[in-house]
């Protein structure tokens, strides 16, 4: 029989994505108030350059930034960390709707993930052959590996969390958690 080992604490990151900025600055404090400082940003990219996914529901022109938390958190959270971030979605919705100048039904995208040495971990709310269910409608996928000192993609990586943008953001959070274990 395997023994039961403690699971090491991860790096928690967000990828929030919108038209609008003041989505940005409104996830932002959500994030901060309940996870701690964000420590780790990559820049703005498009995300229509990577695809054209969320138009419909989203609309057009929209910004990615990916945010990595300084507080590690349990793994096992990720599920109740993404049920969180939907509801902020839609409290965001709720409270910001009549005064933004965009008509979609999703200003706000925030997605939860975390980074451990050796991969990188999505939450979503679809499952597919490749995701592993979590609880309470929420599924986990790796969707980038960490082997002989690079990332590499697997075949349902987004494009995006290909890029060198996203691939340097994630080697940070990475270095930061490896900085975190040692002291």
């Amino acid at each position: 029989m395997g023994e039961i080992k403690k699971i090491q604490p991860v790096c928690l990151i967000a990828a929030v994505f919108s038209s609008v900025e003041i989505a940005f600055e409104w996830a932002e404090k959500k994030i901060i108030s309940t996870f701690g400082n964000i420590v780790v940003k990559s820049e703005k990219f498009d995300v229509d350059q990577f695809t054209n996914y969320y138009s419909h529901s989203m609309g057009q022109n929209l910004k990615k930034q990916l945010w990595g938390l300084k507080n590690l958190i349990d793994p096992a959270d990720l599920a109740e960390i993404k049920l969180l971030t939907n509801k902020w979605e839609n409290d965001f919705l709720n409270e910001n709707y009549s005064n933004l100048e965009i008509n979609c039904q999703r200003p706000l995208n925030i997605d939860p993930g975390y980074v451990d040495l050796g991969k990188l971990i999505l939450a979503s709310t679809k499952d597919h052959a490749h995701r592993i269910y979590l609880s309470n409608g929420i599924f986990a996928e790796t969707t980038l590996i960490y082997r002989q000192k690079k990332w590499e993609s697997l075949p349902w990586s987004y494009p995006d969390y290909q890029s060198e943008i996203c691939l340097n953001f994630i080697s940070q959070c990475r270095d930061l958690l490896k900085l975190n274990r040692i002291n």
